[in-house]
């Protein structure tokens, strides 16, 4: 029961870890002091279910990652209007010479040009030049790169945004399958130390009898070797408490030095499936964010590609500029000038530049294109799983439960029997293994049922 308990924490945390995985390539994201706040005031909390979803949707690290990347998206959509907008610059130029062509156009720009100026024209000697301008730059046309640029920024805005509802979802299905583990190890944990308990009981009556000679020795060795594995089952129950806790505490954003305890819940709900396979995939195929930020890719990839299409028309760009040309700092509204115009340029040949980076936006938006469709692949596939998997459980905790009555009655008629001397101790040992193997496989149905049914929600899109 246990192995599969951590077995299916083990499926269920997979998505966090991929996440995980992936958002190590980002930058480091700033301190959040909210989240300190609220680590800080974690220690010693019991949390609930619901508790502990709250507190993983507020502290997770993969979620705060998430909404940072959401907020450089934004950012990355304000650099992308920027080109719609004016461009000004401040700048200040100096030039010092003696070449005839420059002189003769700083004496010229300086409104230093007199009758004599031409005497010198070959040989004019050093001068220098102080320039300050203010110059702005508009773009007239970009061959709708610009245009192209800012609906993919806005469309990266979007994909964050799904990023964070499928790390929301994931999440959520992952805090929920580790507090169930880790009340099903509890359980299992009560039901090794009631073996030993019942186990070390008889053991000692059994001694006591083999002393009096009225039992063998081999059902004293037998209750040995059965109080040894049952004190085994314990230290492996306990150990199935830690891990499942420390699961928890890694979801919750919690450190390894902070202390808390899971409530366990009074009345457990009933895990149900009530939906055709079918009705689920279309849902899931409605609601997942990860199906949503796949065909957002796509848009983005085309986007994209305009973009590179776009550097075989002409640019244009409307520019001004403001300043003066004198011989010393300062300014004087004498020798100011002022230049504006219109460019226009066009690349005849980039050396295959365009070509290349056409050709590689277009294979990105096939591949993105690819990854829709393995996307939906791989949720169809999931939901299915899921629900056959609840199926089972379901299944499994309706044949547990009847189980469990039959194991008590057998475990009760082996007592009276070896009671009244018609049984061996071999035989008794025998029904109370299994009626608490019963016990531990209903308290494993249940909470695999309830992981199971948290697993298709997540399938399906539920806590996006």
């Amino acid at each position: 029961m246990l192995k599969t308990t951590r077995n299916n924490l083990a499926l269920s945390l997979l998505p966090i870890l991929m996440l995980s995985n992936l958002s190590a390539a980002a930058d480091h994201s700033s301190p959040n002091p909210a989240g300190k706040t609220m680590a800080e005031k974690s220690a010693g909390q019991s949390f609930t279910l619901d508790q502990a979803i709250d507190y993983a949707l507020s502290n997770n690290p993969d979620l705060q990652i998430a909404t940072e990347r959401l907020g450089q998206a934004e950012a990355q959509l304000g650099v992308a209007l920027s080109a719609f907008y004016p461009q000004v610059t401040a700048k200040v130029g100096y030039d010092h010479s003696n070449n005839p062509a420059q002189v003769f156009s700083m004496i010229v720009a300086q409104r230093d040009f007199g009758p004599n100026s031409i005497n010198n024209i070959n040989n004019p000697g050093y001068r220098q030049n102080f320039r300050p301008e203010i110059i702005g730059k508009l773009s007239l046309f970009r061959g709708g790169q610009d245009y192209q640029n800012s609906k993919a920024a806005e469309l990266g805005i979007s994909a964050a945004e799904f990023e964070r509802s499928s790390v929301r979802n994931a999440l959520i299905e992952a805090v929920t399958a580790s507090y169930y583990a880790y009340l099903a190890a509890q359980e299992a944990h009560k039901v090794a130390q009631d073996s030993i308990s019942a186990i070390t009981s008889e053991l000692k009556q059994t001694k006591l009898r083999y002393e009096e000679g009225t039992t063998l020795k081999s059902d004293v060795l037998s209750l040995e070797v059965k109080s040894a594995e049952a004190q085994e089952a314990q230290i492996k129950t306990a150990n199935g408490i830690e891990l499942a806790k420390t699961s928890i505490a890694t979801l919750l954003g919690l450190s390894a030095d902070q202390t808390f305890t899971v409530a366990s819940s009074s009345m457990l709900p009933e895990p149900k499936l009530t939906t055709s396979f079918n009705d689920l995939l279309e849902l899931a195929m409605t609601q997942r964010p990860e199906v949503k930020a796949a065909a957002n890719q796509v848009e983005i990839a085309q986007a994209k590609l305009k973009s590179e299409q776009g550097a075989y028309l002409p640019r244009a760009d409307a520019y001004v500029s403001y300043g003066q040309n004198s011989q010393s700092p300062g300014f004087s509204s004498s020798k100011d000038n002022v230049t504006a115009g219109v460019s226009v340029e066009m690349d005849l040949f980039s050396g295959l530049e365009t070509k290349n980076r056409v050709s590689a936006a277009e294979r990105k938006a096939a591949e993105t294109r690819e990854t829709e469709r393995k996307t939906k692949l791989a949720i169809e596939q999931e939901v299915k799983i899921a629900f056959l998997k609840l199926e089972e459980a379901l299944a499994r905790m309706r044949v547990t439960e009847a189980s469990v009555a039959a194991a008590d009655e057998a475990l009760r008629l082996v007592n009276e029997q070896r009671r009244a001397e018609t049984e061996t101790i071999t035989r008794y040992i025998e029904a109370e293994v299994a009626r608490n193997n019963a016990h531990s496989n209903t308290i494993a149905a249940h909470y695999d049922a309830l992981s199971a049914e948290a697993a298709l929600k997540k399938a399906v899109g539920d806590w996006k």
